[in-house]
């Protein structure tokens, strides 16, 4: 922890401490007139907050919502003392990238080969993943894969007051509801003294420790790894992968199969299939799809469900994803971030980096991107949310409209296809609602 977040716990520390013996806040103390009596001061006026009357106002609501819930009234002064937004946080929510990235410039600057030798060191240093990886039955090239992407190993975990990060984003209201129940699970992690004191720092989205869990998961998950009695995110690498693991064991993790294999696809094939239909490797084997490296499948994956992914569309590699890629993205709901975690695994059981060959692919501006959503939902086709987030819905949207007007339906927005789309649109009559 820096120094800094050292001396501002202190300090709201030290500013609880004066509320409390005053009986502002404090649970049980006489305190008249209570926080939010009429003609009394406010909790946020109380509690010394800052900030706009967007932030306060939001912040003498949640007040009753956190005494309903059974948060002392002790608990949240030591929390929320003297809190006011950050703007940093606030420019985080705000932000959309304006160039969407590419998968392949994704993968490639993730899934290197110094990243693959650091990886395995740092497995091999972690004397407690054997017996992780036998407890919950997640790989532990996987769990270090999931180390690597979290927080590098542990190098980057945030410096951000937890607390102030989830009131800045639920004051914002964008995400409200969520924002304020990970506040309140904050507070139970708080009471519960499961977590070391002082330690809720994490992310500007509140993401915690080495495997940047959130407070509900890290409630719901968090595991003793080391075997000293607590569970340490923060600190303890053991803690951090077991908890990841234990995560992932509950989101469905599937003991002896594999997460995806790069498969080579034969002449004419379908693209319309990706994404969609779920065979086994023996059924697509039947559409002349096989494994590229040759080798036979694993008696595990031979005949489990698996889907076609074309992360860069006909002219990239493909891949059969089987269920257990699925509760990568339970972890992290994106295409390119599982298919990382399970490339990096894949090398660091190799030993070395995967060698896949991903095309040069163009970045999409953001407003491309709603352009093609916007044209698609006006040619009849529903792409889900219009925000720029092509995502599985408007892929598939995507898909149907390319087999409709005899294209490869692989799903790929390329900057030809939003150009047709954009033509199309603007000649073809408005789609019945």
């Amino acid at each position: 922890m820096r120094r800094r977040d050292v001396l501002a716990l202190t300090s709201r520390a030290a500013l609880a401490a004066t509320l409390a013996a005053q009986g502002a806040l404090a649970q049980d103390v006489p305190a008249p007139p209570s926080p939010g009596a009429p003609g009394g001061p406010s909790p946020a006026e109380l509690l010394g907050a800052g900030g706009e009357p967007y932030f306060t106002d939001w912040l003498n609501g949640f007040f009753d919502k956190a005494m309903a819930a059974g948060v002392s009234r002790a608990l949240f002064a030591q929390a929320l003392s003297g809190v006011s937004p950050d703007p940093r946080v606030a420019a985080h929510d705000a932000a959309q990238p304006e160039f969407a990235r590419p998968v392949s410039s994704y993968i490639e600057a993730q899934v290197t080969p110094a990243r693959i030798a650091e990886g395995i060191g740092r497995r091999d240093g972690v004397a407690q993943l054997a017996a992780i990886e036998d407890r919950f039955g997640t790989p532990r090239d996987v769990l270090v894969g999931v180390w690597a992407m979290e927080s590098e190993f542990g190098r980057l975990q945030g410096d951000l007051d937890v607390f102030r990060s989830l009131a800045t984003l639920a004051a914002l209201g964008r995400r409200r509801p969520w924002a304020e129940s990970e506040l309140l699970a904050s507070f139970q992690v708080l009471q519960s003294g499961k977590a070391p004191g002082g330690r809720l720092i994490g992310s500007w989205a509140g993401a915690m420790g080495q495997t940047q869990l959130l407070p509900s998961v890290y409630l719901a998950d968090g595991v003793d790894g080391d075997g000293d009695g607590t569970c340490d995110i923060w600190g303890s690498p053991a803690d951090a992968l077991a908890s990841a693991a234990n995560l992932l064991a509950k989101a469905g993790w599937r003991r002896g199969e594999g997460w995806a294999r790069q498969v080579t696809l034969p002449a004419g094939f379908d693209f319309g299939l990706a994404e969609e239909a779920e065979e086994s490797p023996i059924s697509w084997a039947e559409r002349g799809v096989t494994p590229t490296d040759g080798k036979a499948w694993s008696e595990g994956d031979g005949a489990v469900g698996a889907r076609l992914l074309l992360p860069c569309g006909a002219q990239g590699p493909a891949f059969l994803a089987f269920p257990n890629h699925f509760v990568i993205r339970k972890y992290n709901n994106s295409l390119a971030y599982a298919l990382a975690v399970g490339l990096l695994a894949d090398g660091f059981f190799a030993g070395a980096a995967p060698q896949i060959a991903w095309p040069r692919e163009t970045p999409l501006s953001l407003s491309d991107r709603l352009a093609a959503q916007s044209a698609l939902r006006s040619l009849g086709y529903d792409p889900g949310e219009i925000d720029g987030i092509i995502g599985a819905h408007a892929r598939s949207a995507l898909r149907a409209w390319q087999k409709a007007q005899g294209l490869p339906a692989d799903g790929y927005l390329s900057p030809d296809v939003i150009a047709r789309l954009k033509a199309a649109a603007a000649i073809a009559p408005p789609a019945a609602s």
